[in-house]
Parts: structure tokens; C-alpha cells; sequence
């Protein structure tokens, strides 16, 4: 019979977690792995009672490492089991029994019928029961995600997820050490390829999440960085290559100058045209070794980059000839909005195209 590892990761857990287990075990999920991940003294006989009365197994770190790092010994320690080909993967769960064991048995099941997705249990966040703070932060990270990434999930923060066996090397290779190693995650589906599925799951929270070890202060900015990271790299890449641009276009004109060729519209054109060729190569170069780090091959990314820039060029020009033929205004400022979109397009593109 095919077995699911149920892993918890807990830190100064509630002695309700024994009674939460207890509840896992009587629906037939047995093998349970908690890690215990540096609580403090007074908590060990909880511990003790998991391993000794129902059977857990009990991963100790000596000292609090955070949840990432928690998660990721777990997936090591599960691909290492001298039985590992008896089991099709994990389903990870939060200490403080806020998933329902029916919810986990339904990811026990989406296992077994998506055996190369993560799958995410997903909460209601319209739910009334849902506290303010957790509501705006899940939905804030939710559009952010759509905006930067192009892709639409319910539930960025969820504990409860699906990881079958196929894909659990590949979590191992995801930095980050404590909550934020979860958002690594997704970023890390997206790059690869890797179906996400979700299952809605209920919604509890126990006197407002007061449980919750998440800091909504240091946890939300590790959570963010990563989140903009790319971007903002992507916006810096952007601002250095437009410098180098008017840098080079100034140059061109002040050798042409004092060359003895004159002012005049030839000479706007073709120092725009080399400095527009070695700052779309600057840019190019940025792009594939500092943002995104994908690709490294050049003829495979050189003609992309290029038949896209292209591309952004011809449709910047249509668009704003068919908004200001329709709506008349400033040609610069339709401009200006329709080359933000386009350049927040452009980013999406390149991450899952040009670069990937």
C-alpha cells in the first residue's frame, strides 16, 4: 500500500497538537513526522508524548532555524528512508491545528492524481471568520503576484501543501530559511515549469492566528524581498541601460561635433541608432547574467531579446497612434502609459520566454 508522510514543522507547539495528531492517526494517516524545531524546554514532554504514545517520528533541531529550513531537512530526511519507494510523497501541516484532517486527507489524495504538481490548500480570505491583517496580507500578495509574475494564486501563504515525490529534489534546491522559503517555492514552480493545483480547504483561525509564529513586521519584508527581488533588479538593469544610452547618444554627438559634421536631423538619427545598439546589448547582457539567470546561451536568447524589443517598439507606436487618434491629448503622456505597461509586460515576457 502506497504511504503519505505527513510533516509537521512546530515550534513551542500547543498540547493540542497532541490531540490533533491523535485525530490524523485515527483516520489512518500513521506516519507522521514532527520537527521540532528548537522549542524551548518546557515543551519537550509534548515531544516525547508524540514519539513515545503515537508513534511519530520526531526531527530535532537543537536551536530555532525557521520553517524553510525545518521543511527542507524534512524532504531530506523523507528522499533518505531506507523505505522511501513505499511512499508517493508529503503533505506538510501547521502545528496549531488549523487544518482540518479532512483537508488533509484530500491532499493525501491529489497526490496520488497529480504526481508532478505542488498542490496548495487555499483558504477563503472573504471568509468573516478570516482576522483583517491576514486578509489584506494574503490578498496584497496575491496581486502582487499576478502583476510580477502573470500567474493567479488563491493562497500564496498557505501551510497546508502536496508534495509528490517527483518534485521534492527540486525544493531542495530553493534558498531561504524561514517563511519566506514557502514564496521562494512558488517563484521556483513558476521557472521550472511545475503544475501548481489547488484545493480549497476551510478556513479557521483560533483568537485571531494569536498561534502564529509569523512576525508580520520582519516576516512580510523577508517575504517581499524576495517577491521584488527580480524585479527591482529588472527596473535597475532598465534605469542603467537608459543612462548609458543618453551617455553614449552625447558622445556620439560631441566626436560628431567636434568632427566639423553638423547639427541637423541625420545626425540625431544615427547617434541615437549606435547609441540605441550598444545599450540594448548592455541591456541584454544585464538581463541574462544579473535579473534573470536563465539561459545562458546567447544565440538562443540574443534573437528573442531582440524580436521582442522589436516587437515593444512597433506596438508602443500603434497603440499610442490609436489611443491618441481616439481620446487626441498628449502624444507624450499616452506615451509614457502605454511604454509602463508595455515595460511591465516586457518583464513577464522575458522571465518566462526570453530568459527561462
Amino acid at each position: 500500500m502506497i504511504k503519505t508522510l505527513i510533516v509537521i514543522p512546530a515550534l513551542n507547539p500547543p498540547v493540542a497538537l497532541i490531540d490533533y495528531v491523535a485525530k490524523l492517526i485515527e483516520s489512518g494517516l500513521e506516519n507522521i513526522l514532527i520537527v521540532n524545531d528548537g522549542s524551548r524546554p518546557e515543551f519537550e514532554n509534548i515531544f516525547e508524548r508524540l514519539r513515545d504514545e503515537y508513534g511519530c517520528q520526531i526531527l530535532t533541531h537543537a536551536k530555532n532555524l525557521g520553517k524553510g529550513r525545518a521543511l527542507k531537512n524534512a524532504f531530506n530526511h523523507f528522499l533518505t528512508m531506507p523505505n522511501v519507494e513505499e511512499y508517493n510523497g508529503i503533505v506538510t501541516a501547521d502545528s496549531d491545528g488549523q487544518h482540518r484532517v479532512e483537508d488533509v486527507l484530500s491532499m493525501v489524495y491529489s497526490i496520488s492524481n497529480n504526481s508532478d504538481s505542488l498542490i496548495l490548500g487555499c483558504r477563503d480570505f472573504d471568509s468573516e471568520n478570516v482576522p483583517p491583517k491576514s486578509e489584506f496580507g494574503n490578498k496584497l500578495t496575491k496581486l502582487v503576484f499576478k502583476l510580477l509574475y502573470g500567474r493567479k494564486i488563491t493562497d500564496t501563504q498557505t501551510g497546508l501543501r502536496g508534495f509528490p515525490k517527483a518534485i521534492l529534489h527540486d525544493m531542495l534546491e530553493i534558498p531561504g530559511e524561514r517563511f519566506e522559503f514557502e514564496t521562494k517555492m512558488l517563484i521556483h514552480t513558476f521557472d521550472k515549469s511545475i503544475p501548481i493545483k489547488e484545493i480549497t480547504i476551510e478556513t479557521i483561525y483560533f483568537d485571531g492566528n494569536a498561534e502564529t509564529h509569523f512576525n508580520p513586521i520582519k516576516d512580510s519584508l523577508r517575504i517581499y524581498k524576495v517577491i521584488f527581488a527580480s524585479f527591482f533588479k529588472y527596473l535597475l538593469s532598465s534605469l542603467s541601460s537608459f543612462l548609458v544610452d543618453i551617455g553614449l547618444f552625447q558622445l556620439f554627438l560631441w566626436i560628431s561635433l567636434s568632427a566639423g559634421i553638423h547639427r541637423g536631423a541625420l545626425l540625431i538619427l544615427l547617434s541615437t541608432i549606435l547609441a540605441r545598439i550598444i545599450s540594448s546589448y548592455f541591456n541584454f547582457t544585464m538581463n541574462k547574467n544579473f535579473v534573470f539567470d536563465g539561459e545562458k546561451r546567447i544565440h538562443k536568447t540574443i534573437v528573442k531579446y531582440y524580436s521582442l524589443a522589436v516587437f515593444q517598439m512597433l506596438l508602443s507606436a500603434a497603440m499610442v497612434t490609436v489611443i491618441w487618434n481616439m481620446f487626441s491629448g498628449s502624444e507624450t503622456a499616452i506615451k509614457i502609459l502605454v511604454d509602463t505597461l508595455l515595460f511591465l509586460a516586457s518583464y513577464q515576457v522575458q522571465r518566462r520566454w526570453v530568459f527561462r
